[in-house]
């Protein structure tokens, strides 16, 4: 399997130029998809402009001095996805991954209170010896609680430092919500009616701008307004 991708062929998620060179780095297999994230090098030589070279990212990565989530990266090729926290102590750079109007990723710059924690989709929900239920949600994060209080497609607030989970967002009307795919990629939507079918097919989510998309394409950010710092609209 290839180590390397064409630009050309890269997701059209990512904001790189396509033609300047060949070749881009390929991520390794990790908690996010190729189309919701990027290498580690490309971030920080990309996204956060802290270096010139693939090489002089991976001496940064090699010294320990960036952290995704509050762990240090060890790997060039780790993605980083959307939602993760992104520092570079050294520089005081502190970012969220998060996607543009346009369904780019983008980095956003964030305050200090708000890195301590991150928002996490809930994927799945497994009950486990002991009664307790695990809940799978995306990052690939797993946490056990006691009480079979959240649905999936709801979004809970993680924080960083202990894993707990210190909030909740319920996928529901009124809520707040980052499309991450389909043709609407990108957009911030508040939920009006959330759908469920009876058969195989997906839910269905509308908005009250009269779009409408289906569930594992929406990710709840807040309820009533944005818990999150959102990047800047650009005319």
């Amino acid at each position: 399997m290839s180590d390397h991708m064409k630009r050309l062929a890269a997701p059209r998620s990512w904001a790189i130029p396509r033609k300047t060179h060949v070749w881009a780095v390929k991520q390794s297999p990790g908690a996010h998809s190729v189309e919701h994230s990027m290498p580690a090098a490309m971030v920080l030589r990309d996204m956060m402009k802290v270096c010139d070279t693939a090489r002089e990212a991976g001496r940064i990565i090699g010294n320990r001095e960036m952290f995704v989530d509050g762990k240090a990266v060890k790997n060039p090729k780790d993605p980083v996805g959307i939602m993760d926290i992104v520092k570079v102590p050294k520089l005081n750079l502190c970012c969220r991954m998060v996607l543009t109007g346009k369904g780019k990723l983008t980095l956003v710059n964030v305050k200090d209170d708000e890195a301590k924690w991150i928002l996490c989709r809930v994927e799945n929900k497994t009950k486990v010896a002991g009664g307790k239920i695990q809940l799978n949600m995306s990052g690939g994060r797993n946490l056990l609680i006691s009480n079979n209080q959240y649905n999936t497609g709801d979004s809970v607030k993680v924080n960083l430092e202990n894993d707990e989970i210190i909030g909740s967002y319920p996928l529901s009307e009124n809520a707040v919500v980052l499309i991450t795919d389909g043709r609407h990629a990108g957009k911030i939507e508040t939920v009006d009616k959330y759908i469920i079918v009876s058969h195989s097919k997906d839910n269905i989510v509308t908005f009250k701008s009269n779009n409408e998309t289906v569930k594992k394409n929406v990710f709840v950010i807040g309820a009533g307004k944005a818990e999150i710092t959102l990047p800047e609209v650009s005319e």
